[in-house]
């Protein structure tokens, strides 16, 4: 017991040595540690947080962009000796040469993916000095992959054209940061807005990781009823719909097992209990036969083991660097595409950075925060390095909030998370096995967090009310956070056109009072002027 005490009092002394030297460094007065009243091994654990939170992206990204088919065509399609060139419809089926290509482009997505993280949140720390992370976000790589390129290259639009679009929406959203539209625009959103996007966000990502494809899979999709209880033990891989043995999936309840030691340790104040929670699942599914691994005895399983077991690997971009064309700009849908994704950044990816920044404290009274600026451009400065790089749209992650928690308040924070993707590369095989139910419980417990500001909402006015249930009410229903602060915009400017009318016609009211007056006043001066 003596020799604990000693070793626990040790490390609580070269804790404090290594947080007193790092603040007292140029690190540490370039990061303002001590103005912001944080140390290093704070903003270590913030940022590990907030990247086990947002590691999933690397991954997923990869998959979603991957089924775009990206810079794969029938062209990569094998054929038996003798026989004719390929044909368009091969990449539909199981072509070998076709899905050898998906490989690579994959594992070039996922490098890909990396650095549009590091280079996004490098540059938010060291120029704006705020501990958010950044990587290519959700919505946006779906849209492009699905409804614009299509499923394996069956859209309008090439992959090529696709980056293109990216690349000047990028452009023209860099531009409007620049002229400090997207901080006026922040500013402009009603307070009940803003408190209704922080609250639908945790809504959103609680949504996120109880699903099925990203999370413990708690809820899944139903015919009757759209979304319902499942935890099953047989799932449908496709659609993740249960076909027996709800409640009885054994990631699950491991997964249940990881949300209460983050709830536990959350409960007694233990500082890392986000990264607790998430190493203890991971870990448990590593192992392999056992009803929880995350490497089962398929193809597939037995793949991802063997990729898993090499540790370190990097791998070098071959394909999706500079895939950028714009000889199909004549298109229409080019066009379509390109307002979709400006429209969705400049209110969505405006609002989460902004409420991030609310969460973190950073906002002051004139309704601005320190590095605001700075902060726009480097948010929209990154899709531009990540078209490059054949990623869709960067921006600052809703994960955050789990840094924040953890106690981050300096840019070192997203300069560790922008590491934290340098070393990804190298260490691919690790981080892209960390299974779903292991960060489905961090994503929820990061929706309780933020479910804190709902008591600000003024609830007994019922504009306010209406406009705040709205916001957070559609961001998870329409799977859009950007769709919940359009509609909550528009539900309030249309509860504001009473007020609007009701002053214009009290206005015109007291303008024809008056005309009346001066016409009374000038008809008996002028009857006095007669008589």
């Amino acid at each position: 017991m003596g020799r604990e005490t000693k070793v626990c009092k040790s490390w609580k002394e070269m804790k404090k040595h290594l947080n007193d030297t790092v603040s007292k460094s140029i690190i540490g007065r370039y990061f303002k540690l001590e103005a912001r009243k944080s140390n290093f091994t704070t903003e270590l654990r913030a940022a590990t947080a907030t990247f086990l939170t947002m590691a999933y992206i690397i991954t997923v990204n990869a998959t979603i962009l991957g089924d775009s088919g990206a810079t794969c065509s029938f062209h990569d399609c094998s054929t038996d000796s003798g026989s004719p060139s390929p044909e368009p419809n091969c990449v539909l089926g199981s072509n070998q040469g076709y899905e050898e290509c998906l490989t690579r482009v994959k594992k070039d997505l996922v490098v890909a993916t990396c650095l549009s993280g590091m280079v996004g949140s490098l540059a938010m720390g060291l120029l704006a000095n705020l501990p958010f992370g950044l990587a290519p976000g959700m919505g946006a790589n779906a849209y492009v992959a699905y409804d614009v390129v299509g499923f394996r290259g069956s859209g309008s639009v090439s992959y090529h054209t696709a980056m293109a679009i990216v690349l000047l929406e990028g452009c023209a959203f860099l531009a409007v940061s620049a002229l400090g539209l997207r901080g006026r625009l922040a500013r402009l959103i009603p307070q009940t807005v803003r408190l209704g996007c922080a609250v639908g966000i945790g809504m959103f990502i609680a949504f996120v990781g109880l699903q099925m494809n990203q999370g413990v899979g708690l809820v899944g999709p139903d015919k009757s009823t759209l979304v319902t209880l499942t935890a099953c033990s047989e799932t449908d891989p496709a659609t993740g719909a249960c076909l027996g043995g709800k409640m009885e999936s054994p990631t699950f309840w491991l997964a249940v097992v990881g949300f209460l030691i983050t709830s536990y340790g959350l409960m007694k104040n233990v500082k890392g209990s986000m990264i607790y929670g998430i190493v203890f699942v991971t870990v448990v599914s590593w192992f392999r036969n056992t009803q929880v691994t995350t490497f089962p005895h398929t193809p597939l399983g037995d793949s991802n083991y063997n990729y898993f077991t090499k540790v370190v690997d990097f791998h070098k971009i071959q394909s999706t660097l500079g895939a950028i064309s714009f000889t199909e700009f004549r298109k229409s849908e080019v066009w379509v595409a390109f307002a979709t994704l400006f429209y969705v950044d400049l209110l969505g990816t405006t609002g989460v950075l902004y409420t991030m920044a609310e969460i973190g404290g950073f906002v002051e009274e004139d309704a601005k925060f320190e590095g605001e600026y700075t902060a726009y451009l480097v948010d929209a400065g990154s899709s531009v390095v990540g078209s490059a790089l054949g990623v869709t749209t960067t921006a600052t992650f809703v994960e955050s909030s789990a840094g924040l928690k953890e106690g981050g308040k300096t840019g070192l924070t997203a300069v560790i998370i922008g590491m934290y993707f340098l070393f990804s590369m190298f260490f691919t095989p690790l981080v892209t096995n960390v299974p779903r139910w292991a960060v489905g419980p961090s994503l929820v417990m990061v929706g309780v967090m933020m479910m804190g500001v709902v008591k600000d909402i003024r609830w007994g006015e019922t504009k306010e009310a209406v406009t705040a249930f709205i916001t957070i009410l559609l961001m998870p229903l329409t799977y859009s956070i950007a769709n919940g602060i359009i509609a909550g915009l528009a539900i309030y400017l249309a509860l504001s056109m009473y007020d609007i009318v009701l002053g214009f016609v009290t206005w015109l009211n007291g303008v024809r009072k008056r005309v009346k007056r001066d016409h009374n006043q000038v008809f008996s001066d002028a009857t006095v002027e007669i008589v």
